[in-house]
């Protein structure tokens, strides 16, 4: 497994350094930092405070259906996290620069995306006039991952997959 992702770091690692160039500005910096922030999850536990107190009953069954999709990827992320023990961008190429915190030492999936595309689908499936909200902070999520020097693409790419499918089994199996 190491082989196989220090061979996919060389190939990313200049993907990486083209994204992270964007946060040379302090002020694109901090704007991908406050969404980041945002995407650890404030303003996901907002969305499922307030979804409630909105729409009824329905807003509380689509929140608590965002709680078990959460849960569920949240045990995926970290399975394999441990798993593949893969560094993040900036411990492995000092020309990628770390503009944000990390939360923990491994980059592999993205869990900032993974919750971001898993919410905004379930969300969007119960709320569809809310996707002119949820797509595009989803899609800033993913991004400051990467000019933040957090991620590789392929985490981005993984977490999105993973928030997905999880989101997708959650309609398909009652809830």
């Amino acid at each position: 497994m190491k082989t196989l992702l220090e061979r996919m770091n060389t190939l990313e690692s200049p993907w990486c350094q083209r994204w992270n160039r964007r946060g040379d500005l302090l002020e694109t910096q901090r704007f991908f930092a406050t969404v980041s922030r945002l995407g650890d999850g404030l303003f996901w536990y907002l969305l499922m405070c307030l979804l409630p107190a909105i729409h009824g009953t329905e807003g509380l069954l689509t929140a608590l259906q965002m709680l078990f999709t959460g849960i569920v990827s949240l045990s995926l992320y970290k399975l394999l996290k441990s798993w593949t023990v893969r560094d993040r961008p900036y411990a492995f190429d000092p020309d990628i620069h770390r503009l944000a915190p990390a939360l923990d030492r491994y980059s592999f999936p993205s869990g900032h995306t993974m919750h971001a595309v898993g919410f905004s689908l379930v969300v969007c499936g119960h709320f569809p006039e809310l996707a002119m909200l949820l797509v595009p902070f989803s899609l800033l999520v993913a991004a400051s991952r990467l000019v933040l020097g957090l991620h590789y693409p392929s985490d981005v790419a993984a977490g999105a997959l993973i928030g997905g499918l999880v989101a997708f089994a959650s309609f398909h199996i009652g809830l």
